[in-house]
């Protein structure tokens, strides 16, 4: 429920899937319409997250997209832009954020049941040796508020740009 720029991350995430078929948020439930779901356990980490809002989807083509990535709009429509298995936003330094990303179902489906114990697990031992098509950033799209330092400076940005 962090502000930035006037909207909250979790409105802003919103934003950048608003032509979704279908929204499902991960997490404890808010006055928003959408799919609200939680995770198996609680607290039991990205995947366990991912593998419960997947359940609540049907699309053969999911987006997966953490609500701490407040510039991510542009970066839905490249990774959804390939045809590839599974897309992945990677950093300026070239680190891959599996949490803005875009999964075709039968792959991620079968990546889950690979792994088994999801409770935990990491979104890289999900993936095992599986190939990623590396979408790059092109404008500051991974800025990921998981610091004061980050939220503040991403604060700055969408006021400084006006977003």
């Amino acid at each position: 429920m962090i502000d930035v720029g006037g909207r909250t991350l979790l409105q802003r995430a919103l934003s950048h899937v608003a032509t979704a078929q279908r929204t499902v948020v991960v997490g404890p439930p808010r006055d928003v319409d959408v799919v609200w779901c939680e995770e198996r356990p609680a607290g039991g980490g990205p995947v366990a997250a991912f593998a419960a809002g997947l359940a609540h989807t049907s699309a053969d083509r999911v987006v997966l997209l953490a609500v701490d990535l407040p510039f991510a709009g542009p970066a839905i429509d490249a990774v959804l832009s390939t045809n590839a298995d599974l897309a992945v936003l990677a950093d300026a330094s070239g680190r891959l954020n599996y949490l803005c990303s875009a999964w075709h179902r039968k792959f991620a489906e079968g990546r889950l049941a690979a792994l088994g114990d999801l409770a935990g697990a990491s979104m890289r031992a999900l993936l095992g040796d599986s190939s990623v098509t590396v979408v790059e950033d092109q404008g500051g799209w991974s800025h990921d508020c998981d610091t004061w330092e980050a939220i503040e400076a991403a604060r700055s940005r969408a006021t400084a740009e006006g977003i």
